[in-house]
């Protein structure tokens, strides 16, 4: 769904943000890796994902740069990246050029009412009314449990993730290994991630997480030896007890829509969630299958 919706939106924004279809390499160093990378490629290609085992001169061909240790990689065509911040802002403009009204700075709300109808108060005193309430507040949704009278176990995972600057065509892919990701952007920038950690809501940018980026990343591109990152940055992911996010209505509520827990890939899956929830709330059957990500399964 995202070339059509990206595209949709840059429309209507009219801004322009980076979409760029440059497939991926899942890179493996060992033989007994290969396999797991051959049973992946199994079960993926039976739900219509292409995808296609690399070796040899040809990985090198297509990856000039890549660590001559590497034994394999399996190519995914079909993946993209997008440079989430210029893409949100455009996401944002279009909305307000749809009627939608988008208020800042709240705080923190309350929802004081929501079983007949819905009433939330901010910090501030405001009061908003409404006859649907979509909850999708990311790492903070846990603390409206509650409020519902529902297990939410959702916590906040730290994600640490620094950038280097990289001539724009020394990395053609997005590249996999077991211990994170490396993004070529079109600003000139290899965009390292993620490291992981338990801090609470803390969003400070620690050593030791940025360590942990860049003792594995050379030996994927050895010339990052060299080299140093000018940009760290942290962020928040909404981890869920059992992976799965929660998207869908309330049982209790029908008028409550959860679109929430997506952990690592919420930009990712956002337009399959724009389109689930908005089914939700036209009463239409749901374009793709909730039943395991019910908001009150737990």
């Amino acid at each position: 769904m995202y070339k059509g919706w990206q595209a949709e939106v840059k429309e209507v924004a009219q801004l322009d943000f980076e979409f760029t279809e440059s497939g991926s390499l899942h890179a493996v160093y060992h033989d007994a890796d290969v396999l797991a990378l051959e049973t992946r490629q199994s079960w993926q290609r039976e739900w219509g994902a292409e995808a296609e085992l690399i070796t040899g001169d040809r990985l090198w061909k297509m990856e000039p740069e890549l660590s001559r240790d590497v034994k394999a990689a399996m190519y995914y065509p079909e993946e993209s990246h997008v440079f989430a911040p210029d893409y949100v802002k455009a996401l944002e403009v279009a909305c307000r050029l749809n009627g939608v009204e988008i208020i800042e700075e709240l705080e923190h709300l309350k929802v004081v009412d929501w079983k007949q109808s819905v009433k939330v108060h901010s910090k501030d005193g405001r009061v908003f009314n409404g006859d649907r309430l979509v909850v999708c507040s990311g790492a903070w949704s846990g603390e409206l449990e509650e409020t519902f009278g529902i297990r939410i176990p959702v916590y906040p995972i730290r994600g640490q993730i620094c950038a280097y600057e990289v001539p724009v065509t020394q990395v053609k892919h997005i590249v996999y290994t077991s211990q994170g990701y490396l993004v070529p952007k079109a600003n000139g920038t290899l965009v390292n991630g993620a490291s992981e950690d338990i801090a609470g809501f803390q969003t400070d940018v620690t050593e030791k997480g940025i360590a942990r980026l860049t003792n594995w990343n050379k030996q994927v591109f050895p010339f990052l030896k060299e080299k140093i990152p000018f940009h760290t940055w942290a962020g928040l992911r909404p981890a869920t007890q059992d992976g799965f996010p929660l998207i869908g209505k309330l049982n209790e509520a029908p008028h409550v829509v959860f679109a929430t827990g997506h952990y690592r890939n919420g930009i990712l899956l956002s337009p399959i969630t724009a389109v689930a929830v908005a089914d939700l709330l036209d009463e239409k059957q749901a374009y793709s299958p909730l039943q395991s990500c019910k908001p009150d399964r737990f």
